[in-house]
């Protein structure tokens, strides 16, 4: 085939429009991508296929080149593979925290507490149901940090491994009318399907913050993305989220500018 004639064929041939992106079940479970991702797919052309994990798994799925981008909630694990060459221009999203939930009635009585590795002490030296992620995920992360800070290593009949994601962990812990680890998002999101309280919130241990990266040999449509999340116009999607139904946001942008002064 003449040079030319080929290299005519290569300019002309249609270019990949799908971008993965692999992110944490509480940016799902929040509809927070249901409100980004179609901005970002009519402004670009670009489709985004989400695969909604814990943070660890987001974060293999990057490693192993098994998506474009990663937005993930575990910053220790997130600087690793940054260190390592794997993951590229990791940069802050947004953040919002932690908050330990339970029983209305909450029979280790937590409540307005703010010393999350007392109340996990507590709730391990009385045996009070704990539902755990125990999936890898960026709270679940957090949630075995505070269990060593506090010199335990939970087990036995009162602490449950969901292996689930956020929603559904809140769902059992609701069930078993137990305690949990969640981030306040996905809480906000299905509090009015719960009987769950919040009920420890406030330490800086609980401080939860999102940064984007591209998995290395990603291709354009991933920068796109990655770029999108940091935007202006992304950031001001994030700052406006939840508002009009909680009266405050589910999360607060990186550029600090946008953060409603009601924060």
């Amino acid at each position: 085939m003449p040079a030319l004639l080929l290299l005519a064929l290569l300019q002309g041939a249609p270019q990949n429009r799908d971008v993965v992106l692999a992110t944490t079940t509480s940016t799902r479970d929040a509809g927070l991508l249901d409100t980004l991702l179609p901005v970002f797919e009519t402004n670009t052309g670009y489709r985004v296929r989400v695969v909604a994990v814990g943070s660890g798994q987001a974060l293999e799925l990057g490693r192993r080149g098994d998506a474009d981008v990663v937005l993930s909630h575990a910053p220790a694990a997130e600087q690793a593979l940054v260190d390592s060459g794997l993951l590229l221009r990791r940069r802050r999203v947004m953040h919002n925290d932690f908050i330990l939930v339970g029983p209305p009635e909450d029979p280790a009585g937590l409540r307005g507490g703010q010393d999350a590795v007392a109340a996990v002490r507590r709730l391990a030296d009385e045996r009070y149901r704990f539902v755990s992620r125990g999936d890898r995920s960026g709270t679940h992360q957090l949630e075995q940090r505070l269990w060593r800070a506090a010199d335990l290593a939970p087990a036995g009949p009162w602490y449950l491994d969901a292996g689930q994601g956020m929603a559904a962990t809140l769902q059992i812990a609701d069930q078993k009318e137990a305690y949990t680890l969640t981030d306040r998002a996905t809480y906000l999101a299905w509090r009015d399907k719960l009987h769950l309280a919040p009920l420890v919130e406030g330490d800086s241990l609980l401080y939860n913050v999102y940064h984007v990266m591209e998995t290395k040999g990603a291709g354009a449509g991933a920068r796109a993305l990655a770029d999108f999340l940091v935007s202006s116009e992304a950031q001001a999607i994030i700052a406006r989220f939840g508002m009009a139904q909680f009266g405050r946001p589910l999360f607060f942008p990186a550029l600090e500018g946008l953060i409603p002064p009601n924060r």
